[in-house]
C-alpha cells in the first residue's frame, strides 16, 4: 500500500470519525487498540489490514474503503492447535470436473447434486454459460441444473475463464460429434511443469478429431467417417486422457474398446453418470473398458459424485501433523487404502468406525476413520506415485508434511511433475529440511520444530494446501497469501478447519 493511499485512507476514518463525533480515544477503545495507534491511522502511518478496516468501518458505522473482490485472498493461522470433533469429506473436484463436462453430452436437463462449491466449478460453469448453457445453483443447495442451448455458441466463449483451467481440454471429446470444426482456447490450471496433450489427441484421432495447436488455440477438424476400427490404446494411463475418450465413445453408436484405461475415483464416476445417459460401459474399475454408446442423448438425469479421496487425505494429514484425534466421515476407502497402508508402516494408529457404507451414487464404498495421535517414523523405502490401485498422483505432496513430522528422513519421488516437487521446499520457510534432489525428488528430514512465517501460496494446487497444514502445526501466527489456488479444489476449507477447533481468518489487502 502506498503512502498517498494510506494518507487518503487516513483522512477519510478522521472525517468519519468527526461526523460521528467521536474522540480519537472513544475510537481506541472500541476498536480495542490504542489512541496512538488511532493517530497513526490517521496520519497515513499505519498498514492496514481489511479485518481492521471492516472493524473501523463498524466502529464508525460507515463504509471507509470498499475493496475489489479481485484483490487476492490471505490466511492468516494462528498455528500450534489441537483440533477435535468430525468432519465430512466434500464431493470430489476432479469428479464434478468430468460429470460438468459430460453434461455437454446431453441434450436433455441434468442434476448434479451436492457438487463441490469450488473455483474450478465455477471457472467451468463461467465457460458453459458463455456459450448458451443454462446454468443456475438450486435454491438452499449445492445442486446445480444445468440445460444446454439447441447448439453451442463456441465463439461467444468466456475465454479468460477457459484459460484458467486445464478442464477446458475435456471439451474435445463431448464436441467432436457435434462440430465439423471447432478451436478452444489453450489450457491453464496448476502450475505443475510441461504437460503433454498428446495423449489426448491420439486416443480421440480413432474419432476423426485431428488437432493443432497455434496461437494460443486448440483448431480441431472432424472426419465424421472415421471411426474406432480397432481397440484405442492410451499412451498413458492418464484420468483426463481417459475421460476424453469415454466423451467421445459414449456418442458412437457401435462399441469401442479402451486399453491402459485409467481406473481412478473420477473416472469411475464419469462411467457411472454415461451409464445414467443410457451408455453401457463393461470392465468400470479395470483398465480394459467396453463401451456400447449411443447416436444422442436427450434426457433429465440427476447424478451425485462421489466423495474426494483427496481431502479424505488432507483431513489425515492435518490430524497427524497437529498430533489431533479427529472423526473423518465419508472417506471413500477404496481409493484411501494405499496411503492408509502407508501410514500404518509409519506407525499411525486409526480406527474405522462401524461397517461400510455407501455413497449417494450408489456405488463408491465409505468409511468413517478416526484418528489417534502418536509418533510416526520414516518409512524404509522411499514414498512413489503409481496409477490407481496405487498412491494417488495428487495425495503425494501430504507425505511431505508428515514426513517433516516423522522421525527419520524420508524420500518423496514425485515422477509425473517436473515443478511440483519444487514447491514442496517451501515447508523451509515454516522450519522444515526439505532438500530437493532433482526436479522430481525431494529428501525430508523430520522431528520438524515447526515455527510461523508468511509464505506466498505456490501456484499448485496441494503444495499451497500442504503449506497451510504446516502453518496449522506451526506455534504462533502465520501467513499463506493468495489461495485462490485452494479456492480451486477445495470449498470453504478455512471455515470447516476452523470448526475442528483451528484458527484461521481471510483478509485482503487493500
Amino acid at each position: 500500500m502506498t503512502d498517498d493511499y494510506l494518507s487518503r485512507v487516513g483522512t477519510l476514518i478522521r472525517d468519519a470519525r468527526r461526523h460521528k463525533k467521536l474522540t480519537q480515544s472513544e475510537l481506541a477503545e472500541a476498536l480495542q487498540t490504542s489512541q496512538s495507534a488511532v493517530a497513526r491511522i490517521e496520519q497515513g502511518k499505519q498498514n492496514l489490514s481489511l479485518e481492521t478496516l471492516a472493524r473501523i468501518s463498524e466502529a464508525l458505522d460507515t463504509e471507509v474503503v470498499a475493496v475489489a473482490s479481485s484483490t487476492p485472498l490471505n490466511l492468516r493461522i494462528k498455528g500450534g492447535r489441537k483440533l477435535s470433533g468430525e468432519i465430512e469429506v466434500r464431493t470430489s473436484k476432479n469428479a464434478a470436473v468430468a460429470c460438468l463436462c459430460a453434461t455437454l453430452l446431453n441434450k436433455g436437463k441434468t442434476t448434479l447434486r451436492n457438487l463441490a462449491r469450488i473455483e474450478e466449478v465455477n471457472r467451468i460453469t463461467e465457460v458453459l454459460t458463455s456459450i448458451g448453457v443454462k446454468i443456475r445453483w438450486l435454491p438452499d443447495s449445492s445442486d446445480l441444473e444445468i440445460i444446454p442451448p439447441a447448439q453451442f455458441d463456441l465463439g461467444a466463449m468466456d475465454e479468460t475463464a477457459a484459460r484458467r483451467t486445464r478442464t477446458i481440454l475435456m471439451f474435445l471429446g463431448p464436441l467432436l460429434h457435434q462440430f465439423d470444426e471447432f478451436q478452444l482456447p489453450n489450457a491453464g490450471g496448476c502450475d505443475l511443469g510441461s504437460r503433454t496433450v498428446e495423449p489426448h489427441l491420439y486416443a480421440l484421432r480413432a474419432f476423426g478429431l485431428d488437432v493443432v495447436a497455434s496461437h494460443g488455440y486448440y483448431h480441431a477438424k472432424v472426419d465424421p467417417s472415421v471411426h474406432p476400427g480397432k481397440p484405442i490404446i492410451l499412451t498413458e494411463r492418464g484420468d483426463t486422457v481417459t475421460e476424453n475418450a469415454l466423451f467421445a465413445a459414449a456418442l458412437y453408436d457401435g462399441e469401442t474398446v479402451i486399453h491402459n484405461a485409467s481406473p481412478n475415483y473420477m473416472v469411475q464416476d464419469l462411467c457411472f453418470m454415461l451409464e445414467k445417459f443410457g451408455v453401457q460401459i463393461e470392465g468400470v474399475g479395470t483398465t480394459t473398458l467396453r463401451v456400447h454408446g449411443v447416436k444422442e442423448i436427450n434426457q433429465d438425469v440427476e447424478y451425485h459424485p462421489s466423495e474426494d479421496p483427496i481431502e479424505a487425505m488432507t483431513l489425515v494429514a492435518a490430524a497427524v501433523v497437529t498430533e489431533s484425534e479427529i472423526t473423518i466421515r465419508r472417506v471413500p476407502i477404496e481409493f484411501m487404502e494405499i496411503e492408509l497402508t502407508l501410514l500404518e508402516g509409519m506407525g499411525m494408529k486409526y480406527e474405522i468406525e462401524g461397517d461400510e457404507y455407501r455413497s449417494a451414487n450408489g456405488k463408491t464404498r465409505l468409511v468413517d476413520i478416526t484418528t489417534k495421535p502418536g509418533p510416526l517414523t520414516a518409512p524404509k523405502d522411499k514414498i512413489h506415485p503409481m496409477p490407481f490401485p496405487g498412491l494417488n498422483i495428487d495425495n503425494l505432496p501430504f507425505f511431505a508434511v508428515i514426513a517433516a513430522y516423522a522421525q527419520g528422513t524420508t524420500t518423496l519421488h514425485d515422477w509425473v511433475y517436473e515443478n511440483r516437487a519444487i514447491y514442496l521446499t517451501e515447508l523451509n520457510s515454516l522450519g522444515a529440511k526439505v532438500h530437493l534432489m532433482d526436479p522430481h525428488r525431494v529428501m525430508i528430514e523430520g522431528n520438524t520444530r515447526w515455527r510461523a512465517a508468511e509464505v506466498m501460496s505456490p501456484p499448485a494446487l496441494r503444495p499451497a494446501v500442504v503449506i497451510l497444514l504446516a502453518m496449522l502445526a506451526a506455534p504462533g501466527v502465520s501467513v499463506l497469501r493468495n489461495i485462490y489456488v485452494i479456492d480451486r479444489g477445495y470449498e470453504e476449507l478455512d471455515t470447516r478447519l476452523n470448526k475442528l477447533g483451528a484458527d484461521i481468518q481471510t483478509f485482503r489487502d487493500i
